[in-house]
């Protein structure tokens, strides 16, 4: 379409941004926010993201896909290997990558090994959680961080909102002129059913708190509208006890918190199964949707 004042062809601009780093420096909660919806399921627990999900922010003349991906570790599991993989499989291929860091905690060797796997010199370093770390704690990780060699440096806060409005303005120069990848009101590369269990499996890190263990699992088996059934997948027995809790209150309350962020008249059913060590055999991790 061409602008009818000069007869030139507007540039629109488009790429993938992906977002690397350690579990918890807020990767999810930066691509929330700056998406303005809920993308991705958001913790405080270790491995909270385990697939690679994409957040797209569309405005007029540009469209930037986000990349969240898991948090990087040393995996114990083929669970844990395979959220790795996904990880830095989102790495190759996209316009701009950029380094996550915790403004709250120390510059570390996990940090430097996230960075390893990235080339640093055409990427950039986002300093996430300003709005709960002092300035002292801002500089000493932005003087760290300084020594990858990064593009550019920036101090943000996913919970505030600061320092959101010229990281997203500096990355939509970045990327280059493009085509729409996705439609006007599409915001996410997510499955209605994945997002659903992801949900529910939310609503669990947030009730059982440090009781659950990493090794669980939810999905989708039954999806006849308005009637949504997820399985609640579990190594053991004793965590079947800790997730449906004393007289079924847990589970009761997941079901109730999840609910309230489903469309209204939705009947969702929520089942625990024992699947044991399914975390540790890679046909049950695939099987799974990992």
């Amino acid at each position: 379409m061409s602008d009818e004042t000069d007869g030139t062809v507007p540039v629109f601009r488009s790429g993938f941004v992906t977002f690397v780093g350690r579990p918890n420096v807020g990767k999810s909660s930066l691509v929330n926010a700056i998406c303005g919806h809920k993308i991705s399921i958001v913790s405080d627990k270790p491995q909270t993201t385990r697939h690679r999900i994409m957040g797209v922010l569309t405005r007029p003349g540009s469209q930037l896909v986000f990349v969240d991906t898991p948090g990087l570790h040393k995996p114990v599991t083929a669970l844990g290997e395979r959220v790795n993989a996904t990880a830095l499989d989102s790495v190759g291929d996209v316009d701009v990558s950029c380094l996550v860091l915790d403004a709250k905690a120390p510059f570390g060797s996990g940090d430097r090994w996230v960075a390893d796997h990235i080339d640093m010199s055409n990427s950039i370093v986002i300093v996430n959680k300003t709005d709960v770390a002092s300035r002292e704690q801002v500089l000493k990780m932005l003087t760290a961080a300084s020594a990858l060699g990064a593009q550019e440096y920036f101090p943000v806060s996913a919970v505030s909102g600061d320092g959101l409005g010229a990281l997203v303005a500096y990355l939509t120069e970045r990327v280059p002129e493009g085509p729409q990848y996705f439609p006007d009101d599409e915001v996410s590369d997510l499955p209605e059913e994945r997002w659903v269990a992801e949900l529910v499996r939310e609503q669990l890190l947030a009730v059982t708190r440090d009781e659950l263990p990493y090794s669980i699992a939810t999905q989708v088996v039954e999806w006849e509208w308005p009637h949504i059934r997820v399985d609640i997948i579990v190594e053991r027995d004793s965590q079947k006890g800790m997730v449906i809790g004393k007289g079924g209150q847990i589970l009761k309350q997941v079901g109730e918190r999840a609910r309230a962020q489903l469309p209204e008249g939705v009947y969702l059913e929520l089942r625990v199964k024992v699947d044991k060590d399914w975390q540790r055999k890679p046909e049950r991790v695939e099987r799974l949707g990992y």
